[in-house]
């Protein structure tokens, strides 16, 4: 599949969407975000995992300013709305597991892109800023709702409000992603952690997904018994059978997928 901002790729249900603006740190115009959409919406069709990475040394810089032909040209509620909302949702309620394989910097508005997955691996060298202050805005593209659930309050409140770099260890100790790991070894790791989750019970993992985000909103007892309406639909499927017997014969499981 051939998009004009974003490579496409699909191997061993493994699909890899990369930010192919390298010129300027694969900042987001509006070509890419409607790519991404497509993208994202699209890759359930073709595997049981989705990357999102970028290409040349950088995630994502945020939003490309140098997009409009004037600052007055940027209506950012209207872009917000019509633009970056449909894209993260899509990246958020995607029925496959998620994973931002960050490679480099990831900026503002790429920062919360990568922070949308279900799964933020980066390499060492990466860093995240919440860059949004030192232009007099405030966190977008999710990140008032990621950051403080991911880091806890005060954590996300310094991030925005000074603005410095986040190193990946930093991420890390933090909790706002799952891994920092070096340079030489991250297309390795990802690619034996996208792999792993291609061979997993997809339908488990799409209620994993649900189970953990409605926690947030959820009492105990709503919880409790959203748990035990989801479990009772995984123990119906052919993937819970296959993993009891695999376990008894003592073989890797072979799971259906989608």
């Amino acid at each position: 599949m051939e998009y004009e901002t974003i490579l496409y790729t699909a191997n061993d249900d493994v699909v890899t969407v990369t930010l192919n603006r390298p010129d300027v740190m694969n900042g987001l115009n509006g070509q890419m975000r409607v790519d991404l959409l497509h993208a994202v919406k699209h890759a359930p069709l073709d595997g049981r995992v989705l990357v999102l990475t970028g290409a040349g040394r950088g995630f994502c810089s945020g939003q490309d300013l140098g997009d409009r032909v004037t600052m007055a040209d940027l209506d950012m509620e209207r872009t917000l709305i019509e633009e970056y909302e449909p894209l993260l949702n899509a990246i958020y309620d995607c029925p496959i597991p998620t994973i931002s394989a960050v490679n480099g910097p990831a900026a503002g508005a790429g920062a919360n892109l990568a922070l949308a997955a279900d799964i933020v691996i980066a390499t060492k060298s990466a860093f995240f800023i919440q860059a949004f202050a030192r232009i007099g805005l405030i966190p977008d593209a999710g990140g008032t709702y990621w950051l403080p659930r991911q880091v806890g309050f005060s954590k996300a409140m310094g991030a925005a409000l000074f603005a410095d770099k986040i190193s990946a260890d930093q991420a890390d100790a933090w909790g706002m992603i799952w891994e920092s790991v070096p340079d030489d070894d991250f297309a390795a790791v990802i690619d034996a952690r996208a792999s792993h989750l291609a061979k997993g019970p997809t339908k488990a993992y799409k209620y994993i997904k649900q189970a953990m985000r409605a926690s947030f909103d959820n009492s105990l007892d709503d919880q409790l018994a959203l748990e035990a309406k989801l479990q009772g639909k995984a123990g119906k499927t052919r993937d819970f059978l296959e993993g009891v017997t695999a376990f008894m014969e003592k073989r890797p499981p072979n799971y259906e997928g989608r």
